[in-house]
């Protein structure tokens, strides 16, 4: 029993972690705007 306790409190301690930095890239990483471009043939505004 012992060995189950201490692998659920492994993955408890590595779930908080991963749930912490998901957490943190989240709330404290903004993206940068920036404008984009996006070429568009011709031929796509052809009707046949």
């Amino acid at each position: 029993m012992p060995s189950l306790f201490r692998f659920l409190t492994v993955v408890a301690v590595l779930g908080g972690i991963v749930y912490g930095a998901i957490f943190a890239l989240a709330n404290f990483v903004n993206p940068k705007p920036r404008e984009m471009t996006v070429t568009i043939p011709a031929d796509r505004f052809l009707k046949r």
